[in-house]
């Protein structure tokens, strides 16, 4: 059966979601900041055509906003992150065959649903996402998941296609045409290192990338240069993959909201990152056999400095108390309050499922134990899904706050948390 695969992008995704609780920022430029309020990360349509740069620090650029009054955001991620569950929701009742690509993207399999129109079925989806949830989107369809990706981009781009750019049945001069408007720098799978070697070698555009020899752009890129060149020829060379991936690791980090030389501050931040990565691997029903934790001090300040600790367990765990005092008795390895600390982080791999604990002959895996541990674990995630996130939480957790990242403009949870709901009121 032919291939026929859909992206669904979302516009501007982090301020299309606060404008769906907050339509006053309609048609006004607005940004969103990451952590810290540091870099920007999502811009409205308006913020690009002014010329405010997508990662550029905020504070390079102060004059800029205030002169013309761009609104800025702290990042919301839980509201993304519900808002992103909904449209996942809906395009998994269109087809099972659905692969979250990322926050805002997921690829669709339509080659099995017997559809005669795909413009047609592109504006409908547009519609219902938009009616349902309030994000206004753009869907890119094509024999190809890479020609898929570049059509959403181009949808986004050019007013013409009213957010659908459909390969199939394109006239051939119009297709030259989206590939030579699509410079190599955003085509999938080109990233920064591999786009001067291009551009060296002549190749700028799509189109002149469609166009390269099989032959050599396996010799320039190895065999993912192949196999982007056939993509790009409308011949497809990768498949979906399953909307629940293997995950192969975690971690999670921080900038802190201020630099810290205090012991207990780092001791607090380990906590809660050991905390959010371990509610993670139980979601995913894993165990950990590897674990860690880096933490540096500010990169743009005077003697930059990192320290990196692993640790390699003998049985596997998910125990948030486990691994909290494991990586909290390495602090002393490194502290010393004459440096200031900026950032931390905390992974986890070597995962192994939950169900299925390995024993030895050596006697290291207690089994016992590890039972004790899952039925402890258990009931707190059971207690805090009932009551509520951190309901129940690790003492450690609650040496300092001041670490947390700073986000003097973010927006209620309206979708998570019950004292930020919006409220309506009725005039009669």
């Amino acid at each position: 059966m032919k291939p026929v695969f859909a992206l669904v992008d979302c516009n501007n995704f982090f301020v299309s979601c606060e404008r769906v609780f907050n339509p006053s920022l309609e048609g006004k430029p607005t940004i969103v900041l990451s952590s810290n309020d540091s870099c920007v990360v999502a811009r409205s349509n308006e913020a690009k055509a002014i010329g405010v740069p997508m990662g550029i620090p905020a504070f390079k650029i102060r004059d800029m906003l205030r002169s013309n009054q761009v609104v800025q955001l702290s990042a919301n991620f839980e509201l993304y992150g519900n808002i992103s569950k909904r449209i996942v929701a809906i395009l998994t009742h269109i087809t099972p065959r659905t692969e979250v690509y990322s926050v805002d993207e997921s690829f669709l399999d339509l080659s099995q649903l017997g559809i005669t129109d795909y413009t047609a079925w592109g504006k409908e989806v547009r519609t219902r996402i938009l009616q349902e949830v309030g994000v206004p989107v753009s869907i890119g369809i094509a024999p190809s998941k890479t020609l898929a990706k570049l059509g959403a981009e181009q949808a986004k781009k050019q007013l013409e296609f009213e957010g659908i750019v459909n390969f199939f049945g394109m006239p051939p001069h119009t297709k030259e045409q989206l590939l030579h408007q699509t410079p190599i720098k955003s085509i999938w799978g080109v990233g920064r290192r591999l786009e001067p070697r291009l551009r060296a070698e002549g190749f700028g555009t799509a189109r002149q990338l469609a166009a390269m020899r099989p032959q050599q752009a396996q010799q320039t890129m190895g065999i993912t240069g192949r196999q982007l060149v056939s993509e790009l020829n409308s011949i497809s060379c990768h498949g979906m993959e399953s909307l629940e991936r293997v995950t192969k690791s975690i971690m999670r980090s921080r900038t802190f909201g201020e630099d810290t030389n205090q012991a207990h501050i780092l001791e607090a931040a380990i906590a809660s990152m050991a905390t959010r990565a371990t509610h993670s691997l139980r979601t995913h029903g894993l165990l950990a056999r590897h674990i860690g934790f880096f933490v540096d001090t500010n990169r743009h300040k005077p003697g930059f400095r990192r320290w990196n600790y692993d640790l390699h367990l003998d049985m596997p765990t998910n125990d948030t108390g486990h691994i909290i005092s494991l990586l909290v008795a390495k602090i002393s390895d490194f502290y010393n309050p004459g440096h200031r600390y900026h950032r931390l982080g905390v992974y986890m791999d070597d995962f192994s499922p939950a169900f299925a604990l390995q024993t030895d002959l050596l006697g290291y895996v207690d089994t016992a134990a590890h039972d004790k541990s899952q039925a402890r674990m258990q009931a707190m995630d059971a207690i805090n899904k009932r009551l509520g996130r951190g309901k129940i939480y690790f003492a450690a957790e609650d040496l300092s706050k001041s670490w947390q990242p700073k986000r003097t403009g973010q927006s209620p949870r309206y979708v998570s948390n019950w004292n930020e709901l919006p409220v309506a009121t009725i005039k009669g």
